[in-house]
C-alpha cells in the first residue's frame, strides 16, 4: 500500500519535493492555488514560475551556488534537468527560457503517475503527512495557519537585510577588533577619517538604487531604514546612528576615530561578517562599490548583498531541524524560502531533502543528514542552527560550509577542494538513496 504526502505550493521547492517522493514511489497531492488565486509576483498557471530573473547564477564549480547545482544534479534535480535542457546563452552562469523552463517542469508533475495537481487555494494545515512549501509571498490565510501552527503570533517580516563579506577577504592590517567601552572584542571596526567618511557619504547618496515592485509595501521600512535613505537626512545623521565612533579607540591612534563602520560575526565559523546597520536597497554593483570604499573593505568579497524586499518566513531555528522537519510535529516538513533559504536554487535544494526525508519518516527510516560538508546540508544546518538570535535567509555560499582543516591561500584552489570533498559525499549518498528507491513502500 502506498503512503501519501500533501505538498502545499507548486513552486520550486514543492515541485522538487514531489519528484523526489514520487520516485520513491509515493503518492502524493500537490495544491497549487495559481491561477485561481494569483500573487503580485506570478504572471503565468505554471508550476515552478520564475517571477524575477531567468538567471539561476553561476554554473561553475568554484562558485558556491554552481557547487549547489551539481550536488543536486547528482540527486536527479527536476529543476536541474529543466534548467540545463533549457538554458540560453550566459557566459558562466546558467540561464534559462523561463516559460520552456516551467512547462517542462510543469508536464514532468502533472504526467507523473505517482502525483495528483490540484489547483485549489487551500487556507488550513491538512492532515497526515505535509510539506509546506508556499514561498514568500504565501496567502494571508495559508500564513495564519501556519502562525497558529508553530504558536506564534505572527511569522517573521524582514524588509531588508545588510551585506555579509567574506572574512578571509578583509585587511585587518586596517581593522580592529573592539566593542564599545572596551567590553570585548566582539565586532571588527572600520575606522574612518573625516576625509574618507565624507566622500563614501557623497557617494553613497547619489549611488543607484533599485526600484521597488508595487507590491512592495514602503511603508514598513520606516522601521528598518536604507542606509542610503538615512544618509540624505544630513551629513552627520550616519555619524550619529550605525557609524557613531563613541566608545572605539583606534589602537593605532589611541584616539576615537571620526566614523566607524563596525563588522558583526555572522556564523559559528567565523567566516562570514555582516555590514552593521547596512540595510540597503542599492543596485549590487553599486553596493561593490561604494562599501568597497571603507576602510578594510577595498578588495573585500561580498557572500551576500544587501536586498529591500517583503520576505515571509518562519524563524526557522527554533522550529526546524536540519531535515526541514517541524520538530514539534514530525509529520510536518517545511521547504522553499519561507524556511529562510534565498534564491531559485537554494529553495529547489531545500525540497529535494524535505522530499526525501519525508520519505525516510514515513518508512521509519533515519533521515538522511547532508552534513554542512556539502552546500546542500550547509543551507539546511545554518537554517536549523539554535544559536542563530536573529535570523535573516541565507545564499549559498563557502562561508557557511565545514572548512577543509588546512590552509589553502589560493581562493580557486581552496573552493574546488572543497567541491571535490561535497561531491564524493553526495556521491555516498546517492548510493543510499538508490538502495532505498528500490524498496517497495
Amino acid at each position: 500500500m502506498k503512503r501519501h504526502v500533501t505538498i502545499i505550493g507548486g513552486g520550486l521547492a514543492g515541485c522538487e519535493a514531489a519528484w523526489q517522493l514520487a520516485k520513491m514511489n509515493i503518492e502524493v497531492t500537490l495544491y497549487e492555488m495559481r491561477p485561481k488565486k494569483q500573487t503580485p509576483a506570478h504572471r503565468t498557471s505554471f508550476l515552478a514560475e520564475l517571477v524575477c530573473s531567468n538567471s539561476l547564477r553561476s554554473d561553475r564549480l568554484e562558485n558556491a551556488v554552481g557547487l549547489l547545482k551539481e550536488e543536486m544534479r547528482s540527486l536527479d534535480s527536476l529543476v536541474m534537468k529543466s534548467a540545463d535542457l533549457n538554458r540560453v546563452p550566459a557566459g558562466g552562469a546558467l540561464a534559462v527560457d523561463r516559460i520552456g523552463f516551467s512547462s517542462y517542469i510543469t508536464k514532468s508533475i502533472e504526467t507523473h503517475r505517482n502525483i495528483q495537481v490540484i489547483r485549489e487555494h487551500v487556507d488550513h494545515i491538512p492532515e497526515g503527512p505535509v510539506i509546506i512549501a508556499t514561498g514568500p509571498l504565501s496567502s494571508g490565510s495559508i500564513s495564519k495557519a501556519i502562525s497558529e501552527l508553530i504558536k506564534e503570533d505572527y511569522l517573521y517580516f524582514y524588509d531588508a537585510a545588510a551585506p555579509i563579506v567574506d572574512f578571509v577577504s578583509l585587511d585587518m592590517n586596517k581593522i580592529f577588533k573592539a566593542s564599545r567601552y572596551g567590553r570585548g572584542e566582539d565586532y571588527l571596526n572600520c575606522p574612518m577619517s573625516e576625509r574618507e567618511y565624507k566622500n563614501f557619504w557623497y557617494e553613497l547618496i547619489n549611488a543607484e538604487t533599485v526600484e521597488l515592485k508595487t507590491f512592495e509595501d514602503q511603508k514598513v521600512f520606516e522601521g528598518c531604514i536604507p542606509i542610503e535613505v538615512m544618509a540624505k537626512r544630513g551629513i552627520d545623521t550616519l555619524r550619529y546612528g550605525p557609524l557613531k565612533p563613541v566608545g572605539l579607540e583606534d589602537p593605532r591612534t589611541g584616539e576615537e576615530p571620526y566614523a566607524v563602520v563596525q563588522l558583526r560575526q555572522d556564523d559559528r565559523q567565523a567566516t562570514m561578517y555582516n555590514l552593521v546597520g547596512f540595510q540597503t536597497n542599492l543596485k549590487f554593483g553599486e553596493q561593490k562599490r561604494v562599501f568597497s570604499m571603507i576602510p578594510g573593505l577595498e578588495g573585500s568579497e561580498f557572500i551576500r548583498y544587501g536586498v529591500m524586499h517583503r520576505n515571509t518566513f518562519i524563524n526557522s531555528p527554533k522550529l526546524l531541524n536540519q531535515y526541514y522537519q517541524l520538530e514539534k510535529d514530525p509529520r510536518i516538513f517545511f521547504a522553499g524560502q519561507i524556511t529562510g533559504v534565498e534564491g531559485y536554487v537554494e529553495s529547489a535544494s531545500s525540497g529535494i531533502v524535505a522530499g526525501i526525508n519525508m520519505g525516510m519518516y514515513l518508512k521509519d527510516q533515519s533521515p538522511i543528514d547532508f552534513t554542512p560538508m556539502t552546500v546542500i546540508g550547509a543551507l539546511a544546518h545554518y537554517i536549523s542552527d539554535n544559536s542563530i538570535k536573529n535570523f535573516q535567509p541565507m545564499n549559498a555560499n563557502f562561508g557557511i560550509i565545514v572548512p577543509l582543516g588546512r590552509s589553502i591561500k589560493n581562493r580557486q584552489q581552496r573552493n574546488m577542494q572543497l567541491g571535490e570533498r561535497s561531491l564524493s559525499l553526495i556521491d555516498n549518498i546517492k548510493s543510499q538513496l538508490e538502495v532505498l528507491y528500490s524498496i517497495e513502500f
